[in-house]
């Protein structure tokens, strides 16, 4: 491998032709990719709270629409994009591209996701004409109780005391998802997935700005031997921007899933590695155990549809609140929008505003795993129950506060509050032949439990349960921590449907701003026939419950004040989606990547 980065001038990669990788990869150029993405980076950093956004802005670039006849995959790294394209050129299918892209953002994006976490899938096969969902989410481990997140003294811990150590490590579920997906979608062998993310782990990665960035702003992340010694040059000073970074660890463990399938990550040499590196955490060490792993099991899911004006949007199920909560707020803007036509970007971010508010309400209070609470889903996106919730916003003034409702068939429940932090990646792909793949996966929070194992990280998703098991009557909380179960997530893939046909790929990484991401965007391409880059480049709200935020320097003084004469009061904050879409035509595909991070589409 040849690098070189001259000042003033792109910094360029030529790989020689001895890392071709595979049969189907002949001489692979990624010059033009690397290029375009350290042109496109700004190495600039913007401070952000950790706590609340552990994952750092990383700069803000220009994006545009890119267009393709036959098959388009859009990732959140260059390396990744290209690999997927490659998948897809060879007569892959979008799960094919999707699992080398995931294997290869391990890597090269390991902050975000990989395969120490979980994912949620949407994915439409053409031939058959059907949508299915998949659920990769982590598990709680068996020993695990409800006191899991409580002090001697019955409080909650702080969030990052739990995160940092192997206490908030749930078994992993993206492999066992994917291997289910492919089993039963796949075109090419599983083997040959694996060997473009095993060359690219052995011969060498460019350490982007993003992941650089990252390494400098998130607090506590040298804190194990392993990841150290991967990552920084010593304790305290990352590997600049530009170096070439190999993992034989990772190699070696791909090489083995490749050839032995995801049994031996459950209940073969890494999973024994796993446990062994939980259970020994120096910082805190976690309860998960062999059994725990080899016990793990995907689920396909019904997907979560309703309509939004002329089009069927559907989401990932419960235990993600992404589907129901994202469908909830479009429903309640065009319940107001019909009575109030003459919409001005005041009216709509007023509106936004108020409906992300009591779709949060509804999803805190209702939205958890269904294999352990009862989950009325279906009320949640019906058409009655969100008009008569859409009836609560008036058009002039903020509500001074919001509460859950009662969907048809809910039970009674009670608020509560989880943290979800933005550690997270987000791919669109579609085929040659039709099929389309929405896929969104993480490891929670940037570089999750800071455990490095086999040259992978380790999840800390047990911290997307509520800390606190019970509410302050003595009634139990729907996302609390319980043994085997699936913490509630904010991830939301979705896939558009117009007319019985794919129109629409998208998703993005953000924690519990996901949820607001995906509704804004979705309404921007779908109501206002926004071009996909435009819509996903536009201004971010923020409205979680009493918090209201928007993205910093996207929005006029103008609408400012009218917001403020309606009585919101916000904070300014750089925001860091990864939103990555595709919109199906006739004529062929179109997508774009999300400015505010280092993704890149491609296709054919």
């Amino acid at each position: 491998m040849r690098f070189f980065l001259q000042r003033g001038k792109l910094p360029l990669i030529s790989f020689s032709a001895n890392l071709a990788m595979s049969t189907f990869f002949n001489k692979p150029r990624l010059s033009i990719t690397a290029a375009i993405l350290f042109a496109a980076m700004s190495s600039a950093t913007y401070a952000s709270d950790p706590v609340i956004i552990p994952e750092a802005a990383s700069g803000f670039r220009d994006t545009t629409t890119v267009s393709a006849k036959s098959a388009m995959a859009v990732t959140a790294n260059p390396y990744a994009t290209y690999t997927a394209e490659k998948i897809l050129r060879a007569g892959g299918s979008a799960i094919d591209a999707g699992i080398a892209a995931q294997l290869v953002l391990g890597l090269v994006e390991p902050q975000s996701s990989g395969i120490g976490g979980g994912a949620f899938m949407l994915y439409w096969d053409a031939s058959q004409k059907q949508l299915s969902s998949w659920d990769g989410r982590e598990t709680a481990p068996q020993l695990v109780d409800e006191n899991h997140f409580l002090t001697s003294d019955s409080q909650p811990m702080g969030f990052f005391d739990a995160v940092i150590g192997g206490y908030s490590v749930g078994v992993p579920g993206v492999l066992a998802m994917l291997e289910a997906s492919h089993n039963k979608f796949g075109k090419l062998p599983w083997e040959a997935l694996f060997a473009p993310a095993i060359s690219l782990a052995s011969n060498g990665f460019i350490v982007s700005p993003r992941l650089h960035t990252l390494l400098v702003k998130m607090p506590k992340v040298a804190v194990n031997p392993a990841i150290e010694s991967y990552f920084f040059s010593d304790a305290k000073t990352p590997k600049p921007i530009g170096t070439v970074l190999k993992n034989p660890a990772y190699a070696r463990a791909l090489s083995k899933i490749a050839s032995k399938g995801s049994a031996v990550f459950y209940k073969g040499d890494i999973a024994n590695n796993i446990v062994k590196a939980v259970k020994s955490d120096p910082n805190r060490a976690g309860l998960l155990r062999k059994s725990d792993l080899a016990n793990y099991k995907a689920s396909e899911r019904a997907p979560v549809c309703a309509t939004f004006r002329s089009y069927k949007v559907c989401g990932a199920p419960p235990p993600s609140s992404g589907g129901t909560t994202v469908i909830a707020i479009l429903k309640m803007i065009e319940a107001v929008e019909d009575r109030s036509p003459a919409f001005s970007e005041a009216d709509f971010l007023h509106t936004f505003i108020e409906a992300s508010r009591l779709a949060f309400e509804d999803r805190n209070a209702f939205v958890a795993d269904p294999d352990f609470v009862e989950v009325p889903t279906a009320g949640l996106v019906d058409s009655g129950y969100l008009n008569q919730r859409a009836a609560l916003i008036d058009i002039e003034k903020r509500a001074l506060s919001v509460a859950a409702g009662k969907p048809p068939a809910a039970p009674i429940r009670i608020r509560s509050a989880s943290p979800e932090l933005p550690s997270t990646s987000h791919f669109s792909i579609v085929d040659a032949n039709g099929n389309v793949l929405s896929m969104t996966s993480s490891i929670e929070t940037a570089f999750g439990s800071r455990i490095f194992v086999d040259g992978f990280l380790l999840n800390n998703q047990l911290t997307d349960f509520s800390f606190t098991p019970e509410n302050a009557d003595g009634s139990k909380i729907a996302n609390r921590i319980q043994a085997g179960k699936r913490p509630r997530s904010s991830m939301s893939p979705m896939i558009v449907f117009k007319d019985d046909k794919p129109l629409l790929a998208i998703g993005s990484p953000g924690g519990a701003r996901i949820i607001d991401y995906v509704a804004a965007s979705l309404y921007r391409i779908l109501a206002e026939d926004e071009d996909i880059a435009h819509a996903i480049s536009a201004g971010h709200v923020i409205a979680m419950g009493d918090t209201t935020e928007l993205e910093t320097g996207r929005f006029s003084e103008e609408v400012k004040n009218e917001l403020q004469l309606r009585g919101h009061q916000f904070t300014e904050r750089d925001q860091t989606s990864g939103l990555h879409g595709i919109v199906i035509k006739e004529s062929g595909l179109e997508g774009a990547a999300d400015p505010r991070r280092e993704g890149q589409v491609l296709g054919f």
